[in-house]
C-alpha cells in the first residue's frame, strides 16, 4: 500500500504535502510519520522551497509524463503485440528473436516512446507472454495420416484373446549426460562433467498398450539388426500357443522397411506391422516410456563407463514399470472416426462376425 501509495504521488504532490504541514506548524518528524516519508525527504524538500527552486509545476508534469509511459494502454498493447507477432529480421533486426531492449528501442522508433527494458519486461507479462523455451516440431503432413491413424486405432479396439498390440521405437543412450533442472543451493550451479569421448548404444523397446509392459534390447548400432532382436524377442517372450496375433506400430525409419524385416514377417505370418504417420511422435505412447528413460536415468547422470549407464536403463526398464498410457486423443478426432468407420464398413461379413466373436 505505501508503495502504491508513492507511485501515485510521484512528483509534486508529496512535495505540496510537506510544505503544507510545515506551514501548519508540524515537526519534520510528525510530517515524515504521517506521510510515510523519510525525514531527509522532509528537509530536502523545505530546503528547495525556502531556495525558490521547487517547481511543483514542472514535476508535475514531469510525472504525469512517466505515469502514463508506465501504463500499458490499449493502444501501445497493440502496437507491443504487432511487434511480438513479427520477425525482427523483417524490421531490420540482425536477430532472430526478440529482447526487451530491442522492443523498447523499436517501440521509440514507432511510437516515439521511452521506456526501460525492465518495463517492457512487465508489459509482456501483462500481456501474457513469457520467456521459455521453444520446441522442435517437425510438419505433420502426411497424406494417409488420418488412414494410418484409423488403422492403428481399429486394431487396438478389436484386440481379443491371443492378440496384442504393441508400439516400438529405438531410443539413442548416450554417454555424454543429458543436461537438465535438478534441485541445488541458491547462487550456486551443479557441474556435469562430461565422460571425455562420448559412446553410444542403442535400445529397442515396444510398448504392450494393454499391459504397459516394455519388451527391449540393445545393441551397438542402430541398423536392421537392431530392429530384427526386437521382433526374435517379442516371438521368444510372446509364443504362439498363446498369442495368435501381433501387431507392432512402428515410424517409418528405413530400418523398418527393410528387405530383411519383410522377409522375417514372410516367415511369421502372426506378426503385422503397422505405419505411423510420418512426423508424428504424439501418436506414439513408447515416446513417453522412453521420456522417463531419460529422466530417471540419463539426465545429470554421473556414470563414467558406457555399459554402467546401460545397466541402469535395464534395471529401471525392469522395476519401474509397468507403463500404462491410453491412445492419444489424435486418435479419436471426428475425421479418424469416420475413416475408422469407413474401414468397419469395407471388411468382408466373414471377418467381420470374427472380430465380434
Amino acid at each position: 500500500m505505501r508503495t502504491a501509495l508513492r507511485r501515485a504521488r510521484y512528483g509534486d504532490l508529496l512535495a505540496l504535502h510537506v510544505v503544507l504541514l510545515c506551514a501548519a506548524g508540524r515537526t519534520p518528524s510528525e510530517v515524515a510519520s504521517v506521510l510515510f516519508c523519510s525525514r531527509s525527504s522532509v528537509y530536502r524538500i523545505v530546503r528547495a522551497y525556502r531556495a525558490g527552486t521547487l517547481t511543483c509545476a514542472a514535476g508535475s508534469e514531469r510525472a504525469t509524463q512517466q505515469r502514463r509511459r508506465r501504463v500499458l494502454t490499449p493502444s501501445l498493447k497493440r502496437s507491443v503485440l504487432a511487434l511480438l507477432k513479427t520477425v525482427p529480421r523483417a524490421l531490420g533486426w540482425c536477430r532472430t528473436r526478440w529482447s526487451c531492449a530491442t522492443l523498447t528501442v523499436e517501440l521509440q522508433v514507432r511510437r516515439g516512446i521511452t521506456i526501460s527494458a525492465e518495463t517492457m519486461r512487465h508489459w509482456l507479462h501483462e500481456v501474457g507472454w513469457e520467456w521459455k523455451r521453444a520446441k522442435v516440431a517437425a510438419k505433420d503432413d502426411d497424406p494417409d495420416r488420418v488412414t494410418k491413424l484409423a488403422r492403428i486405432r481399429l486394431a487396438f479396439e478389436q484386440l481379443r484373446a491371443g492378440a496384442a498390440l504393441f508400439f516400438a521405437d529405438e531410443l539413442d543412450i548416450n554417454l555424454l549426460p543429458k543436461v537438465g533442472y535438478q534441485w541445488m543451493p541458491k547462487g550456486e550451479q551443479v557441474e556435469v562433467l562430461t565422460p571425455g569421448t562420448n559412446e553410444k548404444r542403442y535400445l529397442a523397446g515396444a510398448l504392450d498398450l494393454t499391459t504397459g509392459a516394455l519388451t527391449h534390447c540393445v545393441w551397438y548400432r542402430k541398423q536392421t539388426g537392431l530392429f530384427l532382436e526386437l521382433l526374435y524377442t517379442l516371438d521368444r517372450t510372446h509364443p504362439a500357443p498363446l498369442f495368435t496375433h501381433l501387431t507392432v506400430v512402428v515410424d517409418n525409419a528405413q530400418l523398418h522397411k527393410a528387405k530383411n524385416v519383410r522377409q522375417w514377417l514372410a516367415a511369421h505370418p502372426r506378426f503385422e506391422l503397422l505405419y505411423l504417420p510420418t512426423y508424428c511422435p504424439d501418436a506414439n505412447p513408447i515416446e513417453r516410456a522412453f521420456g522417463d528413460v531419460h529422466d530417471k536415468c540419463t539426465r545429470n547422470h554421473t556414470r563414467k563407463r558406457i555399459w554402467h549407464l546401460v545397466k541402469d536403463v535395464k534395471q529401471h526398464l525392469r522395476v519401474n514399470g509397468p507403463w500404462r498410457y491410453p491412445l492419444s486423443e489424435l486418435y479419436y478426432t471426428p475425421e479418424v472416426t469416420a475413416a475408422l468407420e469407413a474401414l468397419h464398413a469395407a471388411a468382408p461379413p466373414a471377418v467381420t462376425s470374427q472380430l465380434a466373436a
